[in-house]
């Protein structure tokens, strides 16, 4: 997999609609990223002096620069049916409800995934919510008979596939010619015990997309409330994968999603897009870290952080 891909030039616009897709044989390096000030909101007249890049801490030099405001937006959902999951099914019902309401408009699209041992496309892109939602009190009735992704012939002895399901949904369904502003939403505990795939390849594979991940947690607690070790390592692990996509991750019993629900579609709607050509040419698949930093106080930015040169 290549981590280099032609990348549209990117128009010094603020409008609804997405700016033209020019395509040139250049290795740029393409971040989108939100910007938040101490109310929570992101601000709309930010220029590409009011930011500096690193990789590897050294400066780069911004080529593109624009922001994006309404954009339209293509979502997945991923809502993890796996045993350890059987306690939260009404929750991630009501939460999926909750979200679609608070943050699904006409203009956007969105698709919805289910996986346990195997992973099931629940419903394609639609902008309807009630025909996601029909589909997934379907699907938890008669799971088997919905499309099954990633490849056919994949035997899994285990019965969460939570990395397959990231990184299916991310390539299959959010992969380049994708409209809009592209995310991940998953519903799940973290844990997994039947991927092909493993963490960093989730990483690197939204890292690529520039799809952030958003992770609502669910985790079922061992005895006398007390978190095993178990689902610490999926608390660490839902945690990692959305810092290093440039998503976010919440707590679903500690945190008010609705809140939470509404910042994320707000984020995802007004987001910047800069890019640079790298002063390092090495192509040797290391890891390249990125930094972008405010030079303006009381705004904090969040995006991916790196990519493999590839």
């Amino acid at each position: 997999m290549t981590g280099y891909r032609c990348i549209p030039l990117l128009a010094f616009v603020c409008m609804a609609q997405e700016p033209p897709h020019i395509k040139v044989n250049v290795h740029l390096v393409n971040v989108t990223f939100s910007v938040r000030n101490d109310a929570g909101l992101s601000p709309a007249n930010l220029t590409k002096n009011d930011f500096e890049v690193f990789e590897d801490g050294v400066p780069q030099n911004i080529s593109f620069f624009s922001r994006s405001a309404d954009l339209p937006l293509t979502l997945g959902l991923i809502v993890d049916a796996s045993g350890s999951q059987e306690h939260f099914v009404k929750a991630h019902h009501h939460d999926l409800e909750t979200f679609l309401k608070r943050v699904l408009q006409p203009d956007d699209r969105a698709f919805l995934v289910g996986f346990g041992n195997h992973i099931r496309l629940v419903s394609d892109l639609t902008s309807s919510s009630s025909e996601i939602l029909d589909e997934l009190k379907r699907y938890e009735h008669e799971s088997g008979h919905f499309d099954q992704m990633g490849p056919e012939d994949e035997d899994r002895e285990g019965g969460t596939a939570f990395y397959d399901a990231i990184y299916y949904s991310a390539s299959e369904k959010l992969s380049d010619g994708t409209s809009g502003r592209k995310a991940l939403i998953i519903f799940s505990d973290g844990e997994d015990n039947s991927s092909a795939h493993h963490m960093l390849d989730v990483i690197e594979e939204s890292q690529i997309e520039n799809v952030p991940l958003f992770c609502v947690r669910y985790t079922q607690h061992g005895r006398h409330g007390k978190l095993t070790a178990r689902n610490k390592y999926g608390t660490s692990v839902m945690a990692r994968i959305a810092k290093e996509s440039g998503g976010e991750d919440f707590d679903a019993e500690k945190k008010d999603l609705k809140e939470s629900f509404h910042e994320i579609g707000e984020e995802l709607r007004s987001s910047y897009e800069l890019a640079y050509n790298s002063t390092n040419t090495e192509r040797d698949g290391y890891f390249r870290r990125i930094v972008i930093r405010s030079k303006n106080p009381g705004l904090t930015v969040r995006a991916k952080t790196g990519y493999y040169a590839r």
